[in-house]
């Protein structure tokens, strides 16, 4: 099965997460589409999809930060956690309950973030 990406586009959207992960938990993936590091979790995250400890529901969000960086920004001010690339956010209950960078991202840490909450 494929990743279920969603496009993470618009400051608008910010607002929506935020509204949905109160119903279900929603990542975000902040990609750099030229470097390798971040093709490499992007990857693993793929990989890792089908046997994640996360609801069904889950939405995953894919941010491009070459086409969209002032977007990044907005992510790491509304959430209180610094940009990094590529980073995993896990937004629940309008929160960030999970983050993790480069090749320290494991869907596995963030299911299990989910069920500490």
């Amino acid at each position: 099965m494929p990743t279920p990406w969603l496009a993470l586009t618009a400051p608008e959207q910010l607002a929506e997460i935020v509204r949905e992960s109160h119903q279900h938990p929603v990542l975000i993936f902040k990609h750099s589409t030229t470097c390798s590091i971040s093709a490499a979790a992007k990857s693993k995250l793929e990989r890792q999809w089908p046997e994640a400890k996360l609801p069904a529901d889950s939405a995953l969000y894919y941010l491009d930060l070459l086409r969209y960086r002032p977007l990044s920004s907005q992510v790491a001010e509304e959430f209180g956690i610094a940009h990094e690339s590529p980073q995993l956010l896990l937004i629940a209950g309008g929160a960030c309950r999970y983050h993790a960078s480069h090749l320290g991202i494991r869907l596995s840490e963030a299911g299990a973030a989910l069920a500490a909450k």
